[in-house]
């Protein structure tokens, strides 16, 4: 659902103009599959085919990419709420819709898996978490608005919390169906919001 895989395949050149891209769309790629923690500065220069050298040239240390990492990150499926041809109530329920292409593992929301990751000790990258569960939670209201909600910030922080909450789950289930019942329960929600019941209930 958040996955954004970078391929370095085209990019055999070692340091050089471009190398700072390169790294970070190397940490967009491993640092999601494979991990934070156990992801070291060789396998980040090595994905990246720059040096370590070249890689503390751009970023004094791991922590510092971490961050840049997290600001670079532009999760897909949240560009459901702007997609074009569906009203603001489908924009909503779409959402909780599974990836057309799933991943072979469910690794969820890059944002709270680096909050876990740093265990209290990057609040850093806790800031740049919270500030984007902000901005993802107002995006939701404002489009509760649009659909005509009653109370869209009510609306809004509970389809956030609804969302969270499904995404971790299919997280630590490794199966991305989790997310189904979580879509009917949103299709509740935003009806009872709008005064208007979902297709088939009642």
């Amino acid at each position: 659902m958040y996955h954004r895989g970078v391929s370095n395949a085209d990019s055999p050149r070692r340091g050089g103009r471009g190398a700072r891209e390169r790294i970070l769309a190397a940490a967009v790629d491993v640092f999601y599959r494979e991990g934070i923690h156990v992801t070291g500065v060789a396998r980040l220069a090595e994905a990246a085919s720059v040096s370590s050298r070249t890689f503390y040239q751009h970023f004094p240390s791991k922590n510092a990419l971490v961050a840049a990492y997290l600001e670079r990150i532009d999760p897909p499926v949240e560009r459901r709420l702007d997609e074009a041809g569906l009203s603001a109530r489908e924009r909503l329920v779409s959402l909780f819709d599974p990836p057309g292409q799933e991943p072979e593992t469910v690794r969820g929301c890059p944002f709270h898996n680096a909050v876990v990751e740093g265990a209290g000790e990057l609040p850093e990258v806790r800031e740049i978490a919270r500030r984007h569960k902000d901005r993802f939670t107002q995006r939701l209201v404002d489009t509760a608005a649009e659909a005509g909600a009653r109370d869209p910030e009510e609306l809004g922080r509970q389809l956030a919390v609804l969302f969270e909450g499904a995404l971790a789950l299919s997280t630590s289930c490794d199966d991305v169906a989790k997310m189904a019942a979580a879509r009917s329960a949103a299709e509740v929600l935003v009806a009872a919001a709008v005064e208007q019941r979902p297709a088939g209930v009642g």
